[in-house]
């Protein structure tokens, strides 16, 4: 037999079915929490160390007037529906949007919605970085969002899920508890790093808006009807499972989605199985379950 790459050990094998059943609080089956990527678009991004970021023409003024439409009028939008229903946010932040718009950062902190970093512009990868590059990265991310919020992060989603090998081990020796890059479980999974054990917090590209308009060209009617097959699923199965809704306010929040992404969050609401909380309420939840502190 050929022998393939080194396992990288980050978590151990474990197959879901056999699992020991937990829940949630109020002995709900389902956590479900909604991530918001709240984020600024460079219209003409530095080069990394490696390459430009985003393969496309530059100055890029189609994506960022596009985008701009998130913070403009899509965020609002969205927050607003949000609200209406009962959901949280747990914010993917580029750090950067509390400098250039602060007034969105500040809505979403009214509200009382946690942020995570989602480094500073999504636009800047961090393939090639040096470790000072990094590391000055997650400090000025732990710094700005707490200044401008009073919350220090807990949570790291890469700028555009990009990666160095020494990211994660980073991210712990920093103190954070969970990481939203690894998407193999729909449970939460320890990770394990030079720095200490992570939590690995089920994201999902599967449902993300951006994967759902761009990648698999589905109408807003027909991404509603995912994001509920969705969660009837994870409902329906033993226990401990998680449900992550990430989105992209210039997506869903344009008038011919928000409707149908409205329709998905009352469905969940008045289902009565789903815990609807935020990510570190999920990390907490989670690490008293794995220690026997659960009430």
């Amino acid at each position: 037999m050929l022998e393939g790459a080194a396992d990288p050990g980050l978590y151990d094998f474990s197959p879901y079915r056999g699992r020991k059943p937990f829940a949630w609080p109020g002995d709900k089956k389902v956590a479900v929490w909604v991530s918001p990527n709240l984020e600024y678009y460079e219209i003409d991004p530095p080069a990394n160390p490696h390459r430009k970021s985003w393969a496309k023409p530059h100055p890029d003024v189609v994506g960022y007037a596009h985008r701009d439409h998130a913070n403009r009028v899509g965020h609002w939008r969205m927050a607003e529906v949000m609200s209406k229903h009962g959901f949280p946010g747990s914010v993917s932040l580029s750090v950067a949007l509390c400098q250039h718009h602060p007034d969105v950062v500040a809505d979403a902190n009214a509200r009382g919605w946690e942020f995570f970093s989602h480094g500073i512009y999504n636009t800047r990868y961090s393939y090639g970085m040096d470790e000072a590059q990094e590391r000055a990265i997650i400090e000025d991310s732990i710094r700005t969002v707490r200044e401008a919020t009073g919350q220090t992060i807990r949570g790291w989603l890469a700028p555009a899920l990009t990666h160095t090998p020494r990211t994660l081990d980073l991210i712990a020796e920093y103190g954070l508890d969970y990481t939203c890059d690894l998407y193999h479980d729909d449970q939460p999974q320890r990770v394990k790093t030079a720095s200490g054990d992570l939590i690995s917090m089920p994201y999902s590209l599967e449902v993300n808006d951006h994967y759902g308009f761009f990648i698999y060209n589905m109408s807003p009617r027909e991404y509603a009807r995912t994001l509920i097959r969705q969660f009837e699923r994870l409902a329906d199965e033993p226990s401990g499972t998680v449900m992550c809704i990430p989105l992209h306010s210039y997506l869903i929040g344009q008038p011919h989605r928000i409707g149908a992404f409205e329709e998905v969050l009352r469905h969940i609401a008045a289902d009565g199985r789903a815990w609807i909380t935020r990510s570190g309420d999920i990390a907490d939840a989670w690490r008293a379950v794995q220690t026997g502190e659960a009430a």
